[in-house]
């Protein structure tokens, strides 16, 4: 990726609008902190999510909103939502196309591209919408289903892009 924003529109199951998109944000919003899942069964993405939900706060009081998606059908990423009442926007997204417009790691090559779960990698993209048109400041792209930026690091993130104007 080369900084280009990739808009798009996916069923929304948690807070915000439904279907969302970038666009739908107010314009108040400076940062958006887009997290790529693996899948509905990771156990490390079930931690992500439930982790960011108990520090939203942090990620608001620096005028940015979270927004996860999950390479999932609707009726999957819903029992996230049931089961973890995430006060953000968590998107179910099956066929994987946000993804891979944001270049989200797939490993094992064709296997992997059969099976979000033994391919998908995490990954972690924050979308700058001060400029016009918005820009991608930063991307994480997970090497294994370990590998995931801690929130103490992206809040670090953003306050240095907040600084940098």
């Amino acid at each position: 990726m080369n900084g280009e924003v990739v808009d798009f529109s996916l069923p929304n199951v948690g807070t915000g609008p439904d279907p969302f998109s970038l666009a739908s944000f107010p314009k108040g919003v400076a940062f958006v902190v887009l997290f790529l899942q693996r899948d509905h069964h990771c156990t490390n993405c079930r931690k992500q999510v439930q982790s960011i939900a108990e520090r939203i706060d942090e990620f608001h009081d620096r005028d940015a909103e979270v927004v996860s998606i999950v390479p999932e059908p609707v009726d999957q990423v819903e029992g996230w939502q049931s089961q973890y009442d995430l006060p953000y926007p968590l998107l179910a997204e099956p066929d994987a196309t946000v993804g891979e417009a944001y270049g989200q790691p797939v490993r094992f090559g064709v296997l992997g591209d059969l099976s979000d779960f033994l391919g998908r990698m995490p990954e972690v993209a924050i979308v700058d919408r001060r400029s016009d048109p918005p820009r991608t400041a930063s991307v994480h792209r997970g090497r294994s289903t370990f590998d995931r930026p801690e929130i103490d690091e992206l809040l670090a993130e953003l306050d240095t892009l907040r600084e940098s104007g």
